[in-house]
């Protein structure tokens, strides 16, 4: 495979705050971010809204980590209404598979009625957690996934959960921007 990425390079830039990103599935070309500003989502002041906590207590999704974290990948990658294409290629998905081999990359899926719908996926450094990417193909999937990781982060003990972009649906559970040197 054309542009392999090295594991501990990856490894070695999570450390200092990069991330590789490509601008289709469909290349083999990849690029390295070092955004100014970061979102993170700071484990004590998660937002659990009250319909949140319902569903979550409905039981309506088995949540598992770690239980099929290529198809979270793949689903992360599949083009959606909302975004057309991924930054997930096949280098990038390929190194993420590698980390998860080796204990550095975790997974996160709910299951509705034994179907996979919704989950999300990062690498696991010391007591940090990075987001890489999430996806739900029912509503509130996602976001109970994240709620789940929330609570094992906490539980565990981490410092930091590291979003890397804000988007609306992590603003409202609590992310917040900050500059990469206040990591």
């Amino acid at each position: 495979m054309k542009n392999m990425i090295d594991h501990h390079l990856l490894l070695s830039a999570y450390a200092t705050g990069i991330f590789p990103m490509s601008d289709s599935r469909e290349t083999d070309e990849v690029y390295w971010v070092e955004p100014k500003k970061r979102g993170i989502l700071p484990l004590d002041h998660f937002h659990l809204s009250r319909s949140l906590a319902k569903v979550i207590r409905s039981d309506r999704f088995s949540v598992t980590a770690d239980r099929d974290f290529e198809a979270v990948i793949d689903l992360c990658a599949e083009p959606t209404e909302e975004r057309p294409d991924s930054w997930i290629n096949p280098p990038i998905r390929a190194a993420y598979c590698l980390l998860h081999r080796l204990g550095y990359a975790h997974s996160v899926e709910c299951w509705q009625d034994g179907r996979l719908v919704g989950g999300l996926y990062g690498v696991r450094l010391g007591y940090a957690f990075f987001g890489e990417s999430m996806f739900s193909r029912v509503s509130n999937a996602s976001k109970v996934a994240l709620a789940w990781l929330v609570a094992r982060l906490k539980a565990g003990g981490f410092t930091l959960l590291d979003c890397q972009f804000i988007t609306d649906h992590l603003a409202s559970m609590g992310a917040v921007e900050i500059k990469e040197k206040n990591i």
